[in-house]
């Protein structure tokens, strides 16, 4: 009987994203990481039941903790909307810009839709994480921190703000044009001047 130790499973997915960065996801392979790792694919097997698991677990583990403190900025007790919202948008780059979820993203460019993977990938990251987003919106407008009739689009509206100038060089490894800082107060401000508790609802 194998017995699975989390020393064991941290070395497997350490190897792992070692080969997933050099070598992308479809250019790897479960043999390939058990060369790197020391030991057999069966060993690797009683682990993770695919490559797209073994992959999946790498992403999660990489954003969980981050997701974990960004949310409870959102979710703790609000005193200054915009200090909240500056301190928010710090932890979502913290998390999006991440040296393991822009490789994460990166394969996923380079390599195409991953049919098997993708929708769990969403669905348990993006996705919920902008569902909590919206839905934390809806009780900022609701104690009339802000003024917001869908709180989805406003959640999305404030992600792509964040991302503006900031994630898309990431990607290139090439350096934002404007400091960090300057761009996620002129993002928040920019949210605020739409949904703000004083902004009227368009026409």
């Amino acid at each position: 009987m194998r017995v699975k130790t989390e020393s064991r499973r941290q070395a497997i997915m350490k190897a792992a994203s070692e080969i997933f960065r050099e070598e992308g996801f479809s250019g790897s392979s479960m043999a390939m990481i058990a060369a790197r790792v020391g030991g057999s694919k069966a060993t690797l097997y009683n682990y993770f039941a695919s490559k797209d698991e073994l992959f999946a677990a790498i992403t999660f583990e990489a954003v969980d903790a981050a997701a974990q403190t960004m949310i409870q900025l959102l979710e703790g007790d609000v005193t200054d909307i915009r200090t909240t919202l500056i301190r928010f948008g710090h932890a979502y780059l913290d998390l999006i810009l991440a040296p393991d979820v822009i490789m994460v993203t990166r394969i996923g460019i380079a390599h195409g839709p991953m049919p098997s993977l993708g929708r769990s990938l969403y669905e348990k990251g993006p996705g919920q994480g902008w569902r909590t987003i919206a839905t934390n919106l809806k009780r900022y407008h609701d104690l009339g921190l802000l003024t917001v009739s869908n709180s989805q689009i406003a959640a999305l509206q404030l992600k792509g703000l964040l991302e503006a100038g900031l994630f898309e060089p990431a990607l290139f490894g090439v350096r934002p044009a404007m400091p960090r800082a300057v761009m996620v107060t002129e993002a928040i401000d920019m949210f605020l001047a739409r949904y703000g508790p004083m902004a009227d609802e368009p026409c």
